[in-house]
């Protein structure tokens, strides 16, 4: 694949929503890069039977099919997680996870809203009182303090780093870290204390945070837990753009275009709510697609992938 610094539309996310967003849009004459990793999609590893036309057959069939078929009409596709998206002079600047940087003249988010948690004892009782899901929204509460972040990906590691501007002490409490090599060796050379081979068990604390209890039975006295499990979410990337969200912070508003509150930013699939239905995702999918890649034509310079 080409060197991708510049493109029309970029999709983030390979679901349903996504790759019929990344169908739509190819077909339009605009260059569009898909971004994120399919076995990471909801879909991937369940059954799907109530799909109108499409009957008894796997999430993986479907992923991989939509996937050929973008690929048919032009879409490109990179495998990496995104790390942040802002705005540089009209145009979104999206950073990926080995560094890279994209910039797009509309974006499309469809990366879902599944928030994985721990399931541990503590992680339900302590949640808002030191127990945090997103350390783009909470990381100013902890200034000075020791925290922990548990999880294998992108999330995590990412959000390790930046709470080094914020905490004391930053942990980093993962069984291997499947991140790309770049974002590893920053890791590594930073300041974080990595726990690798480890699993927080319990989160312990009366009133709130204590500390965490670990696999092999030792303890990390910290005041905050951020569990970061996977790749940036709905929160994080929509946060960093001023996006408005829903009465519950849990999905993106949209209008019946599409449109998210940010000129050129569009979402869809189950990033704007219920139900959690393949058919919804494919509808919005396609209106975001359409959408993107008549916003691309209009304000941005066209450009190869």
């Amino acid at each position: 694949m080409a060197d991708i610094k510049k493109c029309d539309v970029v999709i983030l996310g390979t679901g349903p929503a996504g790759l019929q967003a990344a169908i739509h849009a190819a077909r339009k004459k605009v260059t569009v890069l898909v971004l994120g990793q399919e076995s990471k999609s909801s879909i991937f590893h369940h059954h799907v039977e109530n799909y109108c036309c499409v009957f008894n057959t796997t999430g993986e069939d479907i992923i991989k099919t939509g996937r050929q078929q973008a690929a048919t009409f032009g879409a490109a596709f990179l495998n990496e997680d995104v790390l942040s998206i802002a705005m540089d002079e009209g145009r979104f600047k999206i950073t990926l996870e080995s560094g890279t940087i994209i910039g797009a003249g509309a974006v499309v988010i469809a990366t879902g809203t599944a928030r994985k948690r721990l399931g541990v004892p503590g992680e339900k009782e302590l949640l808002g009182r030191g127990v945090s899901y997103c350390v783009e929204c909470d990381c100013n509460f902890y200034k000075g303090a020791e925290v922990a972040v548990t999880g294998n990906g992108s999330a995590a590691a990412s959000g390790a780093l930046s709470m080094l501007a914020y905490a004391r002490t930053v942990h980093l409490v993962c069984e291997t870290l499947d991140i790309s090599p770049a974002l590893a060796a920053e890791v590594r050379q930073s300041a974080v204390v990595l726990h690798e081979n480890s699993k927080v068990k319990e989160i312990i604390g009366k009133d709130e945070v204590a500390g965490v209890v670990m696999n092999d039975g030792s303890r990390l006295m910290v005041q905050g837990v951020f569990i970061e499990l996977g790749a940036r979410g709905v929160m994080e990337l929509a946060g960093l753009l001023g996006v408005a969200l829903d009465d519950e912070m849990k999905h993106i508003q949209t209008n019946k275009k599409m449109e998210t509150s940010v000129p050129g930013l569009y979402a869809a699939g189950d990033i704007t709510g219920p139900p959690w239905q393949v058919a919804k995702a494919v509808g919005e999918g396609c209106v975001a697609g359409l959408e993107a890649a008549g916003y691309a034509k209009k304000t941005a310079k066209p450009s190869v992938v």
